[in-house]
């Protein structure tokens, strides 16, 4: 078994979509960046490349490469859980924090957990997803913008 650690954070600004998880969240802002900017699903990539000992995010996916401009994060995960499959590794859990004021996520998160077990081909009951605000302290708390952190193991196939 080998355990990865992930972390990103964008700011928020007007005129984006707000994607966190692969689910479309209705808010007056969104997260900037060069793909969909979905915090927790580039947090999760970079917890399985780092439990993969394969670099990080910006590696596999430079935001000077215009193929991946406004990519769904979704397509990258893909391609992490590929890269983890062709060297022998399955997702073994994810633990998962967002960090943000608003908006409220809770009646968001049973379809994120759906999306990311989808896309990771694990079950639903092999995640976590939580929400927490930072009680108005930090660039989350000014809602300046959203961080996200995710802890996975991964396993060899066949020690499931």
């Amino acid at each position: 078994m080998r355990i990865g650690f992930g972390y990103d954070s964008h700011r928020l600004v007007a005129g984006r979509r707000l994607v966190l998880g692969g689910v479309e969240i209705p808010h007056d802002k969104g997260l900037s960046g060069h793909s969909d900017a979905d915090v927790l699903v580039h947090a999760v990539c970079d917890a399985i490349l780092g439990a993969l000992a394969a670099g990080d995010i910006g590696r596999h996916f430079p935001d000077t490469e215009p193929a991946y401009k406004n990519i769904s994060s979704l397509k990258l995960l893909e391609h992490v859980r590929n890269l983890g499959e062709q060297k022998g590794y399955a997702i073994h859990n994810l633990d998962s924090t967002i960090v943000l004021e608003k908006p409220k996520l809770a009646g968001h998160i049973p379809q994120m957990l759906r999306t990311l077990a989808e896309t990771l081909k694990i079950s639903v009951d092999c995640i976590s997803i939580k929400a927490k605000t930072n009680e108005g302290m930090g660039f989350t708390g000014l809602q300046e913008g959203i961080a996200a952190y995710a802890v996975v193991t991964i396993v060899q196939k066949g020690d499931r």
